[in-house]
């Protein structure tokens, strides 16, 4: 008689130990979270089976009769902060900050801990990265004391929600997430298992007592959020935090926002006490001089919502190599380039392309947008001149490559901007809309009638004199 076949219940399966990930079976490398040597056999295939239904919770209301009330944002303390979230921290909601290390999120967090704490409203603090200590350290430092804020230091997922039930906290920050595991959960702290498990154990216990939740993520090398992608849908706003570690400059900038708009942009300035917001940042760009300087140009940038003047400014000196230098820093080096080619083959300026060519931004900021495009190709001519543009002068436009000069979105906004900044000629795109009163507004069509505001006598030697010195 033949022998009984092994059925699906009696047959092993095998689970990835970072990722959960189940096959009938063995492969050297898990195809969910592209993890090699972690499908291990853990028993028997588990049993289909059917959900039934089940009492309900809560019965279902129409939405007109729903209480929104009970959803009313709350300040975190930090305008700029605010600014971001869309009027502050909704109860229940879960926020996700992310950003490199030392870029500042711990200070951050713990400063709002700490105005976010009161008599009716306490706030916990959970680090897994540090000690106790070492925490109370930097929160005198930045003047972070409050008696309602709660201080822990642990890294096991059920000894935290063991401090919920005992603080019963209105805020909880956790720093950070992929530091804390589940001993429930194999895998070590950090994997898409364990990350998985934490946030959704933190999400559950937000929305059931209506606590707010700040989590503290990591970035991977690339810049993206350290972790399984389930982690950014399963949290309502996701945050990033920039910032170049050299600047004082901060930014934070809403990825996702189940509560407000997603292009809001928070600035904030690190220094030794701390951070702080910055409700006008414009003056961390600027380099003010009592004459203007050639090679530097003004422009206004939008972050979000928010109009910032910023400076560029650029260098030419003759190359000492065969191929000249490009150097460029919080700018695109691509658009950059295009510039260069539109300036020479467009605006006529030949002394460019055999000259070692560096340009930059001031105070740390980052111009990606392309209505910098006019202020770069502006600053890189009178730096080529040799002479500087008309003082009190911002350029705002996008530059194509037959050299001819764009509308962008916000004219306006950024001409009131620079206006309120004092500021009293523009260089802008045609049919700019609506101008402030008392500012001087040329409308430019193409880079030829932009090069006019250079002095006519300085763009007509700037390649004879190249020319002679070659």
């Amino acid at each position: 008689m033949a022998a009984r076949t092994k059925t699906a219940k009696d047959r092993p399966s095998y689970r990835c130990t970072e990722c959960g990930w189940t096959t009938a079976k063995w492969l050297g490398r898990c195809p969910e979270c592209q993890a090699w040597g972690t499908v291990e056999e853990f028993g028997g295939s588990p049993a289909v089976r059917t959900t039934a239904a089940g009492r309900v919770s809560t019965a279902a209301l129409p939405i007109g009769q729903v209480d929104s009330r009970q959803a009313t944002a709350r300040s975190t303390g930090v305008g700029e902060l605010d600014r971001v979230l869309g009027g502050g921290l909704v109860p229940g909601a879960v926020v996700l900050l992310a950003g490199e290390p030392g870029v500042g999120k711990s200070t951050l967090l713990l400063d709002v801990a700490a105005k976010a704490a009161s008599e009716d409203h306490r706030t916990l603090y959970v680090t897994a990265e540090e000690s106790a200590s070492q925490v109370r350290l930097r929160a005198d430092r930045i003047r972070a004391i409050d008696d309602h804020l709660y201080l822990a230091a642990e890294t096991d997922l059920s000894a935290v929600l063991g401090h919920l039930d005992a603080v019963k906290p209105s805020l909880l920050v956790l720093d950070s997430v992929q530091t804390v595991a589940s001993p429930e959960i194999e895998g070590a702290p950090g994997g898409m298992a364990q990350v998985r498990e934490v946030a959704g154990a933190l999400i559950r216990a937000s929305k059931e007592r209506g606590m707010s939740t700040l989590l503290v993520g990591h970035v991977t090398k690339e810049g993206a959020i350290a972790g399984p992608r389930l982690l950014e849908h399963l949290v309502d706003v996701v945050l990033s935090f920039e910032g170049d570690r050299h600047a004082r400059l901060r930014l934070v900038r809403g990825v996702k926002n189940r509560y407000g708009a997603t292009d809001e942009v928070g600035c904030f300035e690190l220094h030794d006490e701390g951070i702080t917001g910055l409700a006008d940042p414009s003056g961390l760009f600027l380099t003010r001089r009592d004459e203007p300087v050639p090679g530097t140009c003004l422009t206004v940038t939008l972050e979000g919502k928010r109009p910032l003047v910023a400076e560029v400014q650029a260098l030419t000196v003759d190359s000492q190599i065969p191929s000249p230098r490009r150097t460029t820093s919080g700018l695109e080096t691509s658009r950059v380039s295009m510039m260069l080619a539109v300036l020479e083959q467009r605006g006529r300026i030949s002394s460019l392309g055999k000259r070692d060519i560096y340009s930059a931004t001031v105070g740390g900021v980052k111009l990606s947008e392309p209505a910098a495009d006019l202020a770069v190709a502006l600053a890189l001519a009178s730096a080529a001149s040799d002479t500087p543009l008309p003082k009190n002068l911002v350029a705002i436009g996008e530059v194509g490559l037959a050299g001819e000069v764009r509308r962008v979105t916000g004219v306006q906004r950024r001409l009131a901007e620079a206006h309120r900044l004092g500021f009293t000629h523009a260089l802008v795109p045609t049919d700019p809309g609506k101008v402030p009163a008392g500012m001087k507004v040329t409308e430019v069509a193409n880079m030829g009638d932009a090069l006019r505001v250079l002095p006519r006598r300085s763009r007509a030697q700037a390649p004879q004199e190249e020319g002679a010195r070659r």
